[in-house]
């Protein structure tokens, strides 16, 4: 993989150049600043521009958004010693793949240059199972509570491992499962350098013989311990072991996050029929785009559908765009009912309009079996 590294420093561009070209990569050292990167992209058409230098300021990023439009098969990656949530944003508007520390650590480096040049390349990753992230756009969604119970109707005929991501007020495991986790998402982060399938087992809660929970700490001062190259890490082993990987989603768009929803096969945003629930869904799929997720990628959920609301289904498409969209129906008793026992809808309310519905989403999502007919059979169709 061809890459440029632009920056101020000439120390920095020297450890970096040599960590780079030491895992085989072409290297390309620029001692400047933002202002070298239409040119360097123009003449070397790098296949990874990594920026240092770049500030807090969200007007610096002119520069960037021209190289990402007019180069769109140059990855950009920036190198900031501080930046702050508006910046991120504003970043990942502008096509920013990624923003790393600066000075980058030659291990945070490395594996980023892995995760670009797999794109680049196009190279299969060795598990087969399927990421699916739940995002909530507003605070009270329903998020959690789709993502459980959609892990519990996919785990009839699948292994599913849900993934509790909101590191701060997690509360995925409660809505299965009666009691503490033994072991945190937290616990395997500290554990990452022997992390292997056996210890992802036992650090998750086994909620049936095909479900199991990997739990968010349950102090949220510990949230700080999850990095988001632990995330990548957990991801890589999972998708090696069970069918689905749920991940229950914060509402937020940081670092972290980002790694975790690019790993995902398939989105689900989920929102109700309020206004400020459309304005943030709208921000959330504007984000999504601006890194470079396709839209048949994502599917909106409203959940608490109702079909007299003042904002019907016609008008929630019009505002958000053509993807796909489904509605799970308002029958708030059934879901109050299932969360205060912690056991899924499917258990307490089999019948339920909103059990089936889920059960519908998890069918989707299964694979189909492939047909295999005899000659016979085939004769006999075409006749």
């Amino acid at each position: 993989m061809k890459i440029a590294l632009i920056s101020p420093n000439p120390a920095n561009l020297q450890a970096m150049a040599a960590v780079l070209a030491g895992i085989d990569h072409q290297v390309v050292t620029v001692e400047g600043g933002k202002t070298k990167m239409r040119s360097i992209a123009e003449q070397d058409a790098p296949d990874l521009m990594l920026v240092e230098g770049m500030c807090c300021d969200v007007g610096e990023l002119a520069q960037v958004e021209h190289v990402c439009t007019h180069h769109p098969r140059t990855a950009v990656v920036l190198l900031c010693p501080t930046h702050t949530p508006d910046f991120l944003i504003g970043a990942m508007r502008a096509g920013v793949r990624e923003v790393l520390p600066s000075p980058a650590p030659a291990d945070a480096l490395t594996a980023m240059a892995g995760r670009i040049g797999a794109k680049v390349l196009g190279p299969q990753r060795g598990g087969t199972g399927k990421v699916l992230a739940f995002v909530g756009s507003k605070g009270g969604s329903g998020t959690t509570f789709l993502a459980a119970n959609v892990s519990h109707q996919l785990a009839e005929r699948s292994s599913v491992l849900l993934v509790d991501l909101n590191l701060q007020f997690g509360d995925a495991l409660g809505l299965l499962h009666d009691g503490p986790p033994a072991s945190t998402l937290v616990d395997v982060a500290r554990s990452i350098t022997r992390l292997d399938s056996t210890l992802l087992a036992a650090s998750a809660v086994a909620v049936s013989p095909t479900l199991a929970i990997l739990a968010a700490p349950e102090d949220p001062a510990q949230a700080v311990d999850v990095r988001p190259d632990h995330v990548e890490t957990i991801l890589d082993l999972a998708v090696r072991h069970y069918d689905f990987v749920v991940l229950d989603m914060p509402r937020v768009i940081d670092t972290l996050s980002i790694r975790a929803l690019d790993r995902a096969h398939r989105i689900f945003l989920v929102l109700q029929q309020a206004l400020p629930s459309l304005r943030n869904a709208k921000q959330m799929l504007a984000a999504f785009d601006a890194l470079g997720y396709p839209g048949d990628r994502t599917e909106l959920v409203v959940n608490r559908f109702d079909k007299g609301g003042t904002i019907g289904a016609q008008e929630l498409r019009a505002a958000l765009g053509s993807r796909a969209m489904r509605t799970v129906p308002n029958a708030y008793p059934d879901v109050s009912a299932s969360i205060d026992q912690g056991m899924a809808v499917s258990r307490t309310a089999k019948s339920s309009a909103v059990s089936r519905t889920i059960g519908e989403m998890a069918e989707a999502l299964r694979p189909r079996p492939v047909e295999t007919r005899s000659l016979l059979d085939r004769l006999l169709k075409r006749a």
